[in-house]
């Protein structure tokens, strides 16, 4: 039986505690030398989590509406996607690998970790403002599909490709000042179109621009 196995079994055998108890009670694993996947398993909570992982950490698919209780230190990737009821990003770890917030149902990024040391896709949320996001990313920066009508507080760098197509942008203003791969501002919801002159006068793109 693998370590994922063995705490996934304590978890739901302190639920059914709980459950038929009344009684508040809480994961006693503290730490975990590996990934933690409790994806999939319709939890309105965090509480009880492991506070130091050495791995990844997947609260992904399930009913959270805060990540209070979350791990505050994750070696790996932390994806919390797929959260439709997750209105804010309280609680989240300071340093991650990748992070994933996508289709949850936020307006800003505040709370957000400050240091992301690949990919953050915050993608078809209903995002208005980019504030509180990292200001370099080494990878990817993904903000397309939500509501924003700037740029500002987006990555100053981004090491990889740069997404924010299907969105409300009046300007571009706010875009990262360099790219490393691509930049994709396509299929705005306004009838704003914008052209590669536009883009290149504020981001210094490396690759392909695709508006």
């Amino acid at each position: 039986m693998n370590i994922k196995q063995i705490i996934y079994e304590e978890h739901q055998k302190i639920l059914k505690e709980q459950n038929q108890s009344g009684l508040i009670k809480t994961l006693r694993i503290r730490k975990v030398h590996g990934d933690f996947d409790c994806g999939s398993n319709n939890l309105t909570s965090l509480k009880g989590a492991p506070s130091s992982i050495n791995k990844g950490f997947f609260c992904d698919q399930n009913n959270l509406t805060s990540l209070e209780g979350a791990p505050s230190s994750v070696g790996g990737d932390f994806d919390c996607s797929g959260n439709e009821h997750l209105t804010s990003l309280k609680g989240a770890p300071r340093t991650v690998n990748d992070f994933d917030c996508s289709g949850a149902n936020l307006t800003s990024l505040e709370g957000a970790p400050s240091s992301v040391n690949w990919s953050f896709k915050c993608f078809a949320c209903d995002l208005t403002s980019l504030k509180g996001a990292p200001t370099s990313i080494r990878g990817s920066f993904n903000c397309a599909s939500n509501n924003l009508t700037s740029l500002e507080g987006a990555p100053s760098s981004v090491g990889r490709s740069f997404w924010c197509d299907n969105n409300k942008l009046t300007s571009l203003d706010g875009a990262p000042r360099s790219v490393g791969d691509s930049f994709y501002c396509r299929d705005q919801k306004t009838d704003i179109k914008f052209d590669e002159q536009d883009v290149r006068k504020v981001s210094d793109v490396e690759g392909y621009i695709m508006t």
